[in-house]
């Protein structure tokens, strides 16, 4: 957010614009989110870069998905000097850079429906009870390519999970793509090729819930453009190909001091798996308001098809130390206390990650505010219980469809506070058109399967 009256923001500014004369930059793309959490871009003049840090950059809003009508479509962007990136791929002689956004009114107010917004009001709300929130997404997707005529994309290659060939094409493009993030000041910690065909995931270091966020939206940037420049697509979208895994986006989190010195997840005690009451309430908030949540976490009717059982997904609201097959799983983390963190495995790439960390934020923070003790842990496999067995357990289903997590999320009254009106509004009428979208197409496998039968 900006505070030109703060001198350390002012200096950080003006650092930005010293680098951009130094390095005869002359365009700058001011980027933000849409509400689906696609990336948008603007650029402008070099040249005019400090006056659009003092007074913004005017834009219209009405086209933009889940902003504001045609009738109040004048908003204006403030570039946050944080986030300054040069982009890597252009030639120095064409040298541009980027800035990450917030959203204001005219009236110099932070528009309510900013996704960037909510997320730091969320964190906001946190931070009012002493604590920070840190996380690190693990993020899975597909590199596919185009044959030129007209048919689907296929995956890129015919590897497997953590599967090696000197030369591959998926390792040499994961590795020009970890080159690029490192360019954005993201520290990569892992890549490997996932389970599926043409399936790869390349997670980075964990940070406070903003700038993790930031990342993640860089993150998706750079594989996309890496992609490109090399022939080949990146997506994604949770459920691409049929009868394989998808892509999830399993998210590790802990709470902390606002100092970042101690983790409040941490408990000594052997018998609670290390775990602090903080975190179980943690858990607990998560696991209570799963359902109402579903459509931010998993925002896409695609999304649902990757939410079934027999593909490493999680389905069922419980929790559980090894066990995966549940909504949350807590890792062995050897009881290293800076380590201590649970992942909830339901949210996917495809979704705003600073929507997806907000209602995180919030679910946690009703469940330390209440108490909300998430029970025993469920080390059975969950997929292979019957019904009875998970109803005398209290174990229920995520929504099935964006439809099903769309009408809990109207209803819940959590979901009102987390988003604020007019952001929920927004959003819902964003989701049920893309629903309605979805549900009207007729697709290649009914007419395969009913034009001669019925």
């Amino acid at each position: 957010m900006r505070n030109f009256k703060d001198a350390v923001w002012r200096e950080k500014v003006s650092e930005v614009v010293n680098r951009i004369k130094s390095e005869q930059i002359k365009f700058v793309r001011l980027q933000f989110t849409d509400m689906n959490g696609i990336l948008k871009s603007i650029a402008v003049s070099a040249r005019n870069i400090e006056g659009i840090f003092e007074n913004g950059q005017s834009f219209d809003g009405s086209s933009v998905t889940g902003f504001r009508s045609i009738e109040e479509s004048d908003m204006v962007l403030f570039p946050d000097p944080t986030t300054f990136a040069v982009l890597p791929w252009r030639p120095k002689e064409k040298a541009s850079c980027r800035l990450l956004c917030d959203i204001y009114t005219p009236d110099s107010k932070r528009f309510a429906a900013d996704p960037r917004h909510i997320l730091e009001r969320a964190l906001g709300r946190l931070r009012e009870q002493g604590m920070e929130y840190v996380c690190a997404p693990e993020l899975e997707f597909f590199i596919v390519k185009e044959d030129g005529e007209g048919n689907l994309p296929k995956p890129i290659d015919l590897a497997g999970y953590f599967d090696y060939h000197p030369g591959d094409l998926t390792d040499e493009l994961r590795r020009e793509i970890a080159d690029y993030a490192e360019s954005f000041g993201i520290e990569i910690e892992l890549s490997h090729h996932e389970v599926a065909l043409g399936q790869n995931e390349i997670d980075f270091k964990y940070d406070e819930g903003l700038i993790t966020a930031d990342r993640a939206i860089t993150m998706k940037m750079v594989t996309k453009v890496t992609a490109a420049k090399n022939g080949y697509v990146a997506t994604y979208m949770p459920k691409p190909f049929f009868g394989v895994n998808g892509s999830g986006m399993h998210t590790h989190q802990s709470l902390w001091d606002v100092s970042l010195k101690n983790n409040l997840m941490y408990s000594p005690d052997e018998g609670t798996g290390f775990l602090s009451d903080i975190a179980r309430y943690t858990i607990g908030g998560q696991l209570r308001h799963g359902r109402e949540m579903s459509a931010v976490l998993a925002s896409w009717p695609n999304s649902y098809k990757r939410l079934v059982p027999g593909y490493e997904a999680p389905v069922y609201v419980a929790w559980a130390f090894k066990n995966r097959s549940p909504l949350i799983r807590v890792p062995n983390f050897g009881g290293r206390k800076n380590a201590a963190r649970f992942e909830i495995r339901c949210p996917d790439p495809a979704g705003n990650p600073y929507l997806q960390f907000a209602v995180l934020v919030h679910a946690g923070l009703d469940g330390i505010k209440n108490k909300m003790d998430p029970g025993k842990p469920t080390e059975m496999n969950v997929y292979k219980m019957s019904y009875e067995e998970r109803k005398a357990k209290n174990i229920v289903s995520l929504p099935e469809s964006l439809k099903e997590a769309l009408d809990e999320m109207e209803t819940s009254q959590f979901m009102k506070d987390a988003f604020g009106e007019v952001a929920l509004e927004n959003f819902m009428a964003v989701k049920r058109k893309e629903w309605d979208l979805y549900r009207t197409q007729v697709t290649n496998w009914e007419v395969e399967r009913y034009i001669k039968r019925l």
